[in-house]
Protein backbone atom coordinates (compact mmCIF):
# COMPACT_ATOMS: atom_id res chain seq x y z
CA UNK A 1 0.00 0.00 0.00
CA UNK A 2 1.20 3.45 -1.06
CA UNK A 3 1.63 6.04 2.25
CA UNK A 4 0.47 8.69 0.19
CA UNK A 5 -2.41 10.36 -2.20
CA UNK A 6 -2.55 13.57 -4.42
CA UNK A 7 -5.36 15.36 -3.24
CA UNK A 8 -7.38 18.81 -5.01
CA UNK A 9 -7.76 21.27 -2.15
CA UNK A 10 -11.37 23.00 -2.17
CA UNK A 11 -10.93 25.20 0.47
CA UNK A 12 -11.47 25.56 4.16
CA UNK A 13 -14.77 25.72 6.87
CA UNK A 14 -14.81 24.62 10.63
CA UNK A 15 -16.39 21.75 12.46
CA UNK A 16 -17.26 20.54 15.83
CA UNK A 17 -15.45 18.44 18.06
CA UNK A 18 -16.47 16.01 20.33
CA UNK A 19 -15.52 18.39 23.01
CA UNK A 20 -17.95 21.13 20.90
CA UNK A 21 -14.91 23.50 20.07
CA UNK A 22 -14.95 25.01 16.56
CA UNK A 23 -11.70 23.30 14.65
CA UNK A 24 -10.86 24.97 11.28
CA UNK A 25 -10.07 22.44 8.45
CA UNK A 26 -9.48 22.42 4.66
CA UNK A 27 -11.29 20.14 3.05
CA UNK A 28 -9.51 18.04 0.53
CA UNK A 29 -10.62 16.39 -2.62
CA UNK A 30 -7.99 13.28 -2.41
CA UNK A 31 -8.62 10.81 -4.78
CA UNK A 32 -9.49 8.66 -5.95
CA UNK A 33 -5.68 7.72 -7.82
CA UNK A 34 -4.24 4.54 -9.76
CA UNK A 35 -0.93 3.59 -10.28
CA UNK A 36 0.25 4.68 -13.25
CA UNK A 37 3.80 3.68 -13.09
CA UNK A 38 5.89 1.15 -11.09
CA UNK A 39 9.80 1.74 -10.56
CA UNK A 40 12.67 -0.53 -9.21
CA UNK A 41 15.72 -1.10 -8.46
CA UNK A 42 16.48 -2.89 -11.05
CA UNK A 43 15.28 -0.98 -14.00
CA UNK A 44 14.75 2.74 -12.61
CA UNK A 45 17.54 2.81 -9.28
CA UNK A 46 15.48 3.32 -6.95
CA UNK A 47 11.77 2.47 -5.56
CA UNK A 48 8.73 4.54 -6.52
CA UNK A 49 5.72 4.69 -8.17
CA UNK A 50 4.01 7.47 -10.62
CA UNK A 51 0.39 8.12 -9.27
CA UNK A 52 -2.35 9.95 -10.78
CA UNK A 53 -4.94 11.81 -9.78
CA UNK A 54 -7.93 10.12 -11.31
CA UNK A 55 -9.42 13.13 -13.99
CA UNK A 56 -13.84 13.08 -12.95
CA UNK A 57 -13.50 14.12 -17.11
CA UNK A 58 -12.05 11.19 -17.95
CA UNK A 59 -8.99 12.70 -19.30
CA UNK A 60 -10.21 14.76 -22.03
CA UNK A 61 -8.05 17.53 -21.67
CA UNK A 62 -5.05 15.54 -21.11
CA UNK A 63 -2.11 15.86 -24.28
CA UNK A 64 -1.06 13.60 -26.14
CA UNK A 65 2.01 12.68 -24.39
CA UNK A 66 -0.11 11.97 -21.26
CA UNK A 67 -2.65 9.73 -23.22
CA UNK A 68 0.19 7.96 -24.79
CA UNK A 69 1.88 7.30 -21.47
CA UNK A 70 -1.01 6.19 -19.38
CA UNK A 71 -2.26 3.95 -22.88
CA UNK A 72 1.17 2.46 -23.17
CA UNK A 73 0.68 1.86 -19.02
CA UNK A 74 -3.18 0.14 -19.14
CA UNK A 75 -4.39 3.07 -17.40
CA UNK A 76 -7.42 6.19 -18.08
CA UNK A 77 -5.34 8.87 -19.32
CA UNK A 78 -4.14 11.33 -16.13
CA UNK A 79 -3.18 14.80 -16.25
CA UNK A 80 -1.94 15.17 -12.57
CA UNK A 81 0.90 12.99 -11.74
CA UNK A 82 3.30 12.57 -8.68
CA UNK A 83 5.88 10.13 -7.85
CA UNK A 84 6.12 8.35 -4.26
CA UNK A 85 8.64 6.35 -2.36
CA UNK A 86 7.75 3.13 -1.61
CA UNK A 87 9.26 0.09 -0.15
CA UNK A 88 11.12 -3.15 -2.36
CA UNK A 89 8.38 -5.76 -0.69
CA UNK A 90 5.28 -2.97 -1.61
CA UNK A 91 2.03 -5.50 -3.71
CA UNK A 92 2.21 -1.71 -5.62
CA UNK A 93 1.40 -2.60 -9.59
CA UNK A 94 0.30 -0.34 -12.35
CA UNK A 95 -3.36 -0.06 -12.73
CA UNK A 96 -3.68 -0.58 -9.06
CA UNK A 97 -6.74 1.85 -7.16
CA UNK A 98 -5.21 3.79 -4.04
CA UNK A 99 -8.43 5.55 -1.64
CA UNK A 100 -9.05 7.74 0.88
CA UNK A 101 -9.71 4.24 3.27
CA UNK A 102 -6.18 4.34 3.72
CA UNK A 103 -6.16 7.00 6.33
CA UNK A 104 -7.64 7.31 9.60
CA UNK A 105 -8.96 10.33 12.01
CA UNK A 106 -6.56 11.59 14.35
CA UNK A 107 -3.58 10.48 12.75
CA UNK A 108 -0.62 12.54 11.73
CA UNK A 109 -0.04 13.50 7.92
CA UNK A 110 2.43 15.91 5.67
CA UNK A 111 0.81 18.27 3.22
CA UNK A 112 2.92 18.91 0.11
CA UNK A 113 1.69 21.82 -2.33
CA UNK A 114 2.67 24.75 -4.29
CA UNK A 115 2.32 27.90 -2.40
CA UNK A 116 0.44 30.47 -3.68
CA UNK A 117 2.16 33.34 -6.17
CA UNK A 118 2.80 36.46 -4.19
CA UNK A 119 4.98 38.44 -7.37
CA UNK A 120 7.20 40.83 -6.55
CA UNK A 121 7.96 41.37 -2.82
CA UNK A 122 9.87 43.54 -0.72
CA UNK A 123 12.98 42.59 2.50
CA UNK A 124 9.69 43.39 4.45
CA UNK A 125 7.07 41.22 3.26
CA UNK A 126 9.85 38.80 1.51
CA UNK A 127 12.13 38.36 4.24
CA UNK A 128 10.46 39.97 7.76
CA UNK A 129 12.51 42.46 7.84
CA UNK A 130 12.02 45.16 10.76
CA UNK A 131 12.06 48.24 8.47
CA UNK A 132 13.56 51.89 9.76
CA UNK A 133 11.97 54.35 12.14
CA UNK A 134 8.95 55.99 10.98
CA UNK A 135 9.43 58.88 12.85
CA UNK A 136 9.86 62.82 11.00
CA UNK A 137 12.95 62.65 8.55
CA UNK A 138 13.84 59.13 9.13
CA UNK A 139 14.24 58.85 5.15
CA UNK A 140 14.63 54.85 5.65
CA UNK A 141 11.47 52.74 5.89
CA UNK A 142 10.95 50.10 4.12
CA UNK A 143 14.69 49.42 2.79
CA UNK A 144 16.59 46.82 2.66
CA UNK A 145 19.60 48.60 4.01
CA UNK A 146 23.15 47.63 3.49
CA UNK A 147 24.40 44.03 1.40
CA UNK A 148 28.08 44.61 1.36
CA UNK A 149 30.50 46.61 3.13
CA UNK A 150 32.72 48.55 0.44
CA UNK A 151 35.99 47.68 2.23
CA UNK A 152 35.34 44.14 3.16
CA UNK A 153 34.29 42.46 1.25
CA UNK A 154 33.52 44.83 -1.44
CA UNK A 155 30.86 42.69 -3.19
CA UNK A 156 27.11 41.37 -2.56
CA UNK A 157 27.28 37.54 -0.82
CA UNK A 158 25.38 35.07 -2.39
CA UNK A 159 22.46 33.67 -1.01
CA UNK A 160 21.68 37.66 0.59
CA UNK A 161 18.10 38.36 1.87
CA UNK A 162 16.72 40.54 -1.01
CA UNK A 163 13.63 42.17 -2.86
CA UNK A 164 12.62 39.10 -5.42
CA UNK A 165 9.78 36.73 -6.46
CA UNK A 166 7.79 35.23 -3.23
CA UNK A 167 5.82 32.54 -3.01
CA UNK A 168 5.35 29.57 -6.39
CA UNK A 169 7.57 27.36 -4.18
CA UNK A 170 7.07 23.34 -3.07
CA UNK A 171 6.57 24.13 0.75
CA UNK A 172 5.25 20.76 3.02
CA UNK A 173 3.42 21.39 5.90
CA UNK A 174 4.31 18.11 8.20
CA UNK A 175 2.37 16.51 11.25
CA UNK A 176 -1.13 17.56 10.12
CA UNK A 177 -4.23 16.04 12.30
CA UNK A 178 -6.61 14.31 10.33
CA UNK A 179 -10.42 15.74 11.77
CA UNK A 180 -12.58 13.19 9.48
CA UNK A 181 -12.72 10.93 6.55
CA UNK A 182 -15.28 10.78 4.48
CA UNK A 183 -15.00 8.09 2.31
CA UNK A 184 -18.11 7.85 0.56
CA UNK A 185 -17.02 11.21 -0.60
CA UNK A 186 -13.71 11.06 -1.01
CA UNK A 187 -13.01 13.94 1.04
CA UNK A 188 -10.27 14.50 3.81
CA UNK A 189 -10.75 17.24 6.45
CA UNK A 190 -7.78 18.00 7.40
CA UNK A 191 -6.99 20.38 10.67
CA UNK A 192 -5.72 24.04 10.38
CA UNK A 193 -4.21 24.97 6.59
CA UNK A 194 -2.36 23.29 3.72
CA UNK A 195 -0.39 25.27 0.92
CA UNK A 196 -1.70 26.43 -2.21
CA UNK A 197 -5.30 28.05 -3.59
CA UNK A 198 -7.79 26.27 -4.01
CA UNK A 199 -8.63 24.48 -6.81
CA UNK A 200 -4.27 23.33 -6.40
CA UNK A 201 -3.03 19.89 -5.94
CA UNK A 202 -1.26 18.66 -2.62
CA UNK A 203 0.12 15.14 -1.95
CA UNK A 204 -0.72 14.08 1.21
CA UNK A 205 1.27 11.28 3.29
CA UNK A 206 1.03 9.41 6.07
CA UNK A 207 4.04 9.59 8.94
CA UNK A 208 6.38 6.95 8.18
Amino acid sequence: MSNGIIGKKLGMTQIFNEKGQVVPVTVIQAGPCVVVQRKTNEKDGYEAVQVGYVDPQGGKRASKAEKGHCEKKGVAPVRVLREMKVEAASALKEGDSILVTQFEEKSKVHVTGISKGKGFAGVMKRHHFKGGRASHGSMFHRAPGSIGGSSYPSRVWPGIRMPGHMGSEQVTVRNLEIAKVDAENNLLLIKGAVPGPKGGYVVIKQEA
